[in-house]
């Protein structure tokens, strides 16, 4: 068996250092995000094995956590990161249903194998929910894209344009895929992602729709960071694009955070990697200067909404964050 990318004990092991065997509880966020004034409930589908359930249900209880608000469901899995190899939620507007769409999954360009329990994960949890399932038949991580709801995808070359995704398809072939079974309409491509991501850019740690027309971006301000060539380039694409309708995106700029480095080596740490709950904005923190301000920006941007900020520093060492742990089910 490969080493997966973020089983975080075996990643410690294989990297030869001590490394959390759990993840602690953060008793605020727990409190705030349990909060949210919508009263659906929530359905974790993790990779916790039985015993580990138990642990995180105490987790929760202890912290103040509505239990009732929240279901196991256990799948077999070798990744954590369910944004990337869960499914992707559809819901018909005009009738209400929700459908599953079940992309293919290849552990980040086969990176990491084996992967076929992951990549079985969508069409259980489609049965799990007695939804219908789409099959576009071509490999696309959650994580690698994001939506404004009305019609417009962000994506970025280095990931979908990858020839250790999809090497038979055309960027018209891909765009056609996506338009077809995401039912956007239009897709705005971003360049290359942050240094240390291993997914070849994933845009949800760059760039993010916090409204229809309005985006949020991570910046780098530091020309001698070695994030400032990319991300200042995302940024100037996004200056000239629009969104279905063709208006021009409100551009809200994020700073990033400072380098969190683990023996030598940079990991993908950004604010971007935030995730929008219905009462609550979870945002990735890293113990730096930079946590309050981009709160503080986050915070202006959602009124209707707490902004939390949690300590992110073990999940960037597994290479992820909040919103790639993640998968939102439409109501």
């Amino acid at each position: 068996m490969g080493t997966a990318r973020c089983h975080l004990a075996d990643l410690a092991a294989a990297r030869g250092h001590q490394f959390p065997r759990h993840l602690r509880p953060h008793p605020a966020g727990l409190r705030e995000a349990d909060r949210s004034p919508d009263p659906a409930r929530g359905c974790l589908h993790q990779r916790l094995g039985r015993r580990r359930g138990t642990a995180a249900r105490k987790a929760l209880r202890e912290n103040g956590a509505s239990l009732d608000r929240v279901h196991f469901h256990h799948h077999r899995a070798y990744e954590p990161w369910c944004r990337d190899h869960g499914p992707i939620f559809i819901r018909n507007d005009a009738t209400g249903e929700r459908a599953v769409t079940d992309w293919e999954y290849n552990a980040w360009g086969g990176k990491y194998p084996p992967f076929d329990l992951d990549n079985e994960v969508p069409a259980r949890i489609a049965a799990l929910r007695g939804l219908r399932r789409f099959v576009p038949g071509m490999v696309l991580e959650g994580g690698s894209i994001d939506v404004n709801g009305r019609g417009t995808l962000l994506t970025t070359e280095s990931c979908l344009l990858n020839p250790n995704r999809n090497p038979g398809l055309s960027r018209s072939d891909i765009e056609e895929r996506i338009k077809a079974n995401l039912g956007v309409s239009k897709i705005l491509w971003l360049g290359d992602g942050i240094v240390g991501d291993d997914t070849d850019g994933h845009v949800d740690d760059l760039t993010r729709f916090i409204a229809p027309a309005t985006v949020a971006t991570a910046v780098e301000d530091d020309p001698k960071d070695e994030n400032f060539t990319a991300l200042r380039d995302n940024l100037e694409r996004l200056r000239s694009m629009t969104d279905q309708d063709g208006v021009p995106l409100r551009i809200v700029e994020l700073p990033m955070p400072a380098a969190v480095t683990f023996q030598g080596e940079r990991l993908p740490a950004s604010y971007a990697n935030f995730y929008i709950a219905n009462g609550v904005v979870i945002v990735p923190i890293y113990r730096c200067a930079n946590d309050a301000k981009a709160i503080e920006i986050l915070q202006a941007e959602f009124p209707d909404r707490s902004v939390v900020g949690i300590d992110s520093t073990d999940l960037a060492w597994g290479f992820g964050s909040f919103h790639c742990i993640s998968q939102q089910e439409p109501g």
